[in-house]
């Protein structure tokens, strides 16, 4: 049997180990780069590079090739630079373009569709609208009701990992609010682990949340993410009044019987994966 084929739409901090992770598992995998110089390291890494930005220019070609897959994974975050309008416009652009052959979405959500309830959210807390004040939740909603294609939306909490150190977030900053607050952190490995579970498990028309299942507080976190680094700690402000959100990643764990890589954020500064 022929392996099925994934497009990687957005080969950055997280798609690139994520499209190598399935190369390894044996997909065929389509990735996009906005970046000539990273074309090299798509193919040489097993995947069929395309150079594709938004607005297109002239790259629509690139972007229907892109998409000759079974299954599509939207894995481009929105930046404030960008704005809301031209996000939605991409998103938009990209599921107008998606061929018949396109059976399913994995889409790349965040936790911070989540107000701060001062207390756990589990999925059903945010819900996917296209009148939603958030904007991740109104592209939820799009990339769900779309005809002829399944969708998946995993939200995940703060991102570290390869690079991406919290150390240097706070280092140094005074009056840091929320000392108490609890931090929903997830690492990079685990990213690509559950979102690799997700395809592999053929876990479609689901809403998951994906954060590790410890939650230290900011105070604690991030003074030893600091302290990894040899940098001078936060000074953290006086307790207030609680503002903060734990995010409970319970359905995601049970329904794929997964565990978690680095389950423990400060243990897991001490690791080599960054």
């Amino acid at each position: 049997m022929k392996p099925k084929k994934i497009a990687v739409l957005g080969c950055g901090w997280l798609g690139l180990p994520l499209a190598q992770e399935l190369v390894k598992k044996g997909y065929r995998v389509n990735g996009s780069t906005t970046t000539p110089g990273k074309l090299p390291i798509l193919q040489e890494a097993g995947i069929q590079p395309f150079l594709l930005s938004f607005p297109e220019n002239g790259s629509k070609t690139e972007l229907s090739s892109l998409l000759e897959a079974e299954t599509l994974v939207f894995n481009l975050p929105p930046s404030k630079s960008q704005g809301e309008a031209a996000y939605e416009q991409i998103l938009q652009t990209v599921l107008a373009a998606a061929p018949a052959a396109l059976q399913h979405l994995l889409f790349v959500s965040s936790t911070s569709v989540y107000p701060d309830l001062n207390r756990e959210v589990i999925e059903s807390d945010a819900v996917a609208s296209p009148a939603a004040a958030s904007l991740l939740l109104r592209c939820e909603y799009l990339v769900q009701h779309m005809q002829g294609i399944t969708t998946t939306v995993v939200r995940f909490g703060g991102l570290m990992g390869r690079q991406r150190h919290p150390g240097r977030w706070l280092a140094g900053k005074k009056d840091v609010p929320q000392p108490e607050g609890p931090v929903n952190m997830i690492h990079l490995t685990d990213c690509v682990q559950l979102l690799t579970e997700v395809l592999a498990q053929e876990k479609w028309g689901e809403t998951y949340n994906a954060c590790a299942p410890l939650h230290p507080t900011r105070q604690e976190f991030y003074t030893a993410a600091a302290a990894a680094l040899a940098l001078t700690p936060p000074a953290f402000a006086a307790t207030t009044a609680p503002r903060f959100k734990l995010i409970n990643s319970n359905k995601i764990t049970a329904d794929l019987a997964y565990r978690f890589r680095f389950p423990d954020p400060v243990a897991c500064l001490a690791s080599t994966d960054f």
